[in-house]
């Protein structure tokens, strides 16, 4: 089996050819990714909010990406969320995540999801391991996935 991670652009989270996706674009820091999505009512649960699977999603995606702006690809081995209050669906929120710290091919990352106005609506925080060292690197542009 093959275990290089390859971006074909169709990520649910982030692909932005995926048309049933949540096609988030992410903004880069040195070891952080921010997002503004307004995320369609969709992906809702009840009325008027997200779903929690769709909010954890979110949050492991900012993860993801936090890890690829230090120029890592990795994937989730375990993720913890929590729920601070419902997120509102088609409403702009700010999604950021953060690399905390690197043990090998070991990250711990942490991601938030708030409103505009700063209104804490989750937190997570997530251990992800990385690819083969020797093909990390950061990206020439933007990723899709």
């Amino acid at each position: 089996m093959d275990n290089r991670l390859v971006d074909d652009r169709r990520c649910f989270a982030c692909g932005q050819q995926n048309e049933h996706g949540l096609r988030l674009h992410f903004e880069y820091g040195e070891r952080s990714a921010r997002a503004t999505p307004a995320v369609a009512r969709r992906f809702g649960g009840w009325s008027g909010m997200l779903h929690g699977g769709v909010v954890t999603t979110l949050l492991d995606e900012a993860m993801a990406h936090a890890a690829i702006a230090a120029g890592v690809r990795a994937v989730t081995a375990r993720l913890q969320v929590r729920f601070h209050r419902p997120a509102p669906s088609a409403v702009p929120l700010v999604l950021e995540g953060v690399l905390q710290k690197r043990r090998g091919r070991m990250l711990e990352l942490s991601a938030t999801l708030r409103g505009v106005d700063g209104t804490a609506y989750a937190e997570g925080s997530g251990r992800f391991i990385a690819q083969d060292a020797a093909a990390d690197r950061r990206p020439e542009a933007a990723p899709d996935g």
